[in-house]
């Protein structure tokens, strides 16, 4: 199966480059980055031009394959997400930020969910010596202030694009929620959504518990094994994650994934084992995690999928200039 064979189909790229709907969701997408490096700058985080290819990325990407380039005669990837590298740049700097592509071959069922995409872009946030819940104090702050810099910069094209600006100004009225994995695993049961309590919430999970929230709100403590191995288990909660996604209202589902950062040597080589991985593969990393680096929290969030929510997009792929769908050949 293929995208075109599942009934998704794209306008051509002159249709949507020349759209109005297009331009406007994109000058959307420009002032709420423009709004996150200000806010991010303030609060002293530099600012780093992340790597798009290594000898390894990120492999807690939910079901989504890895892409390999011949790097010289050497076997590298595509980044499918920066973490490594935002731990490793701490040994330079206490805050950073990178606003990073990232590719991923999603599976071909993930074409209809209005919400993945086969190449996208994430603002990743990492803090030396941060916690949980410092990481998700940032993410409230800066995702409220996004909201606020859209909302003053650029109200023809939320008017362009028919934005129920109400919906906007909720996300300022209150501190965002907070409930751990397990109630929202039972919230979704009890809903009859066959979630595995032992696994993070699937999309479709996501997209219920959302459309029923007023507010943003917390998803906190996924069982370890449902993430990758940088995420810290928790010292006095042995088998629980000391990591977060953040859920946005309106059946727009899950806007980031973060936390605290296992830093230490040898528990990342045991974690590295438990998911079947050789450790030699992450050579230069755990070198560096030998050697010592911080501890810290961070978050990478999606600005695609930040500007659907921003701009009231029926599907992810209306907020990128050059929609790559997962099965769909595209420029």
């Amino acid at each position: 199966m293929s995208a075109e064979t599942s009934g998704v189909s794209l306008p051509t790229p002159r249709a949507h480059l020349t759209s109005k709907r297009t331009r406007a969701a994109l000058i959307v997408q420009n002032r709420f980055i423009a709004g996150a490096r200000e806010f991010l700058s303030s609060d002293g985080f530099t600012e780093l031009l992340p790597p798009t290819i290594g000898p390894v990325t990120d492999p807690g990407a939910r079901g989504a394959k890895q892409v390999d380039i011949d790097y010289y005669g050497h076997r590298f990837k595509l980044m499918t997400s920066g973490i490594l590298y935002k731990q490793a740049s701490l040994l330079a700097f206490e805050k950073i930020f990178h606003v990073a592509p990232n590719v991923r071959l999603e599976p071909l069922e993930t074409a209809v969910t209005h919400r993945h995409l086969a190449e996208f872009h994430q603002l990743d946030v990492e803090i030396a010596n941060g916690s949980r819940e410092e990481a998700m104090d940032v993410a409230e702050r800066l995702t409220k202030h996004c909201v606020e810099h859209v909302l003053a910069t650029a109200q023809a094209e939320l008017e362009e694009l028919g934005r129920d600006l109400e919906q906007l100004k909720q996300v300022l009225s209150a501190p965002y929620g907070r409930t751990s994995h397990t109630q929202a695993v039972a919230n979704l049961q009890a809903r009859g959504h066959a979630q595995d309590a032992h696994a993070e919430i699937d999309w479709q999970g996501e997209e219920v518990i959302s459309q029923t929230a007023e507010q943003p709100f917390f998803i906190t403590g996924y069982p370890k094994g449902s993430r990758g191995f940088y995420d810290k288990e928790c010292p006095e909660e042995p088998g629980v994650l000391r990591n977060f996604d953040l859920i946005f209202p309106g059946g727009f589902g899950e806007m980031m994934s973060g936390s605290e950062r296992e830093s230490d040597y040898r528990n990342l080589v045991a974690r590295i084992r438990e998911t079947g991985e050789n450790p030699a593969k992450y050579e230069w990393y755990l070198t560096l995690a030998r050697e010592g680096i911080p501890s810290s929290a961070g978050f990478g969030l999606g600005i695609e999928r930040f500007t659907r929510f921003l701009g009231g997009l029926d599907a992810v792929w209306q907020a990128s200039a050059y929609p790559k769908l997962p099965g769909l050949a595209r420029p």
